[in-house]
């Protein structure tokens, strides 16, 4: 089920345990808000449009938070008067959780509960413990390392020609 609802100017399509973001509200952190202005409802295969809202629906949410939105820079610029303006704004808005939607003639589906089986305990067999193996004798290293030394060998010089090149 999803409804679209107007709110801030702005039309919003959202769904039951969707969080959103509109223009700031005058509700505190935690409270409810009801929003009245619910212009489409739709359940599966019904759907029901408003002219212009869906009259008695509803959409109940819940405010998680409101704060400030990111930083918008706004640049004015006039060419060959050497006209420059430059201007930041951040929006204001109120974080959403929507908690149910409710339209008439729309039936709540009822939870359905499931038993949940009982729980079996399965009986433990305690696992043999291994002999721990002794750790394998090292054999004294008899060998030493020979390291051997590289000769250097120097580059020749050139030998000089007779014509001086």
């Amino acid at each position: 089920m999803y409804a679209i609802i107007e709110t801030g100017g702005k039309q919003y399509k959202v769904t039951e345990g969707q969080t959103i973001d509109v223009e700031r509200l005058d509700v505190a952190d935690g409270g409810t808000v009801e929003l009245d202005r619910v212009l489409l409802v739709a359940d599966g295969e019904k759907v029901t449009v408003g002219n212009p809202v869906v009259e008695g629906a509803r959409v109940k949410a819940t405010a998680k938070e409101s704060g400030k939105g990111d930083k918008v820079i706004v640049f004015k610029y006039k060419s060959k008067v050497r006209y420059r303006r430059r201007n930041g704004h951040r929006q204001l808005f109120t974080r959403l959780s929507i908690d149910s939607i409710t339209a008439p003639g729309v039936a709540k589906p009822k939870p359905v509960k499931t038993e949940k089986p009982a729980k079996t305990i399965k009986p433990t067999i305690a696992k043999p413990v291994k002999a721990v193996k002794a750790a394998k004798e090292t054999k004294p290293a008899t060998a030493t390392k020979t390291t051997t030394v590289r000769k250097t060998t120097r580059r020749k010089k050139k030998e000089e020609t007779a014509d001086g090149a």
